[in-house]
């Protein structure tokens, strides 16, 4: 009977600490772990921590991809630190794509506000959600699935993304098979892929092995 009483008090105990904590600014002059960053003294704070500024800028999408993403998760917006939300800008140039990647800290939801954009998902059943997204329209992609993002029209597509966390992650699946020094034999028979097919990959990507 102790123990789970002991539990209780200190569940009290974090939350009435953290309830009475308005904020917790990122501070960059100490490293960051599994809880974020430490918080920048009160006295410190300045307006400028709780504003971001670059998300009015077109990316560059003069790459492989053909797309940008400009982020504003916590170590560019320190304010959101804590806070368990971020905030990116998508940019994808005809024919550009964000290949299937994860987020394993967060969900996330797209707003398109410039373009149409072909997006979806496979759920842990590999069944695929799909939908080509025109402007205003808003999808949500649960987190750690499997998702991707394609320009699905002839002109420049602009979305806005935000995240349930303030340091989402990410894992894009064909830079981890592919852009890596994971010898070509094992990438072959774990993707049933030919070994042309492989160092293909790899050399387009920059992987070696």
């Amino acid at each position: 009977m102790i123990f789970p009483i002991f539990i209780s008090c200190s569940l009290l105990i974090a939350h009435s600490h953290a309830s009475v904590v308005d904020f917790c600014v990122a501070d960059f002059s100490v490293p960051d772990g599994p809880e974020g960053y430490a918080c920048k003294k009160p006295a410190a704070v300045t307006v400028n921590d709780f504003v971001s500024s670059g998300l009015g800028a077109p990316g560059n999408t003069t790459n492989l991809i053909k797309a940008a993403v400009t982020p504003a998760f916590v170590a560019q917006f320190p304010g959101v630190n804590g806070l368990g939300i971020s905030i990116a800008r998508l940019d994808l140039a005809p024919d550009g794509v964000i290949p299937f990647h994860t987020h394993p800290g967060a969900s996330e939801v797209l707003v398109v506000v410039e373009g149409t954009i072909c997006a979806g998902f496979v759920s842990s059943a590999n069944t695929v959600y799909l939908k080509t997204l025109c402007t205003g329209d808003v999808m949500v992609f649960p987190q750690g699935l499997l998702h991707f993002q394609v320009n699905g029209g002839d002109d420049q597509a602009v979305a806005y993304v935000s995240f349930s966390s303030s340091s989402p992650g990410l894992q894009i699946l064909d830079f981890a098979l592919f852009a890596n020094d994971l010898p070509s034999q094992l990438l072959e028979a774990v993707t049933f892929l030919d070994d042309y097919q492989v160092k293909k990959l790899k050399k387009v990507l920059g992987g070696t092995g």
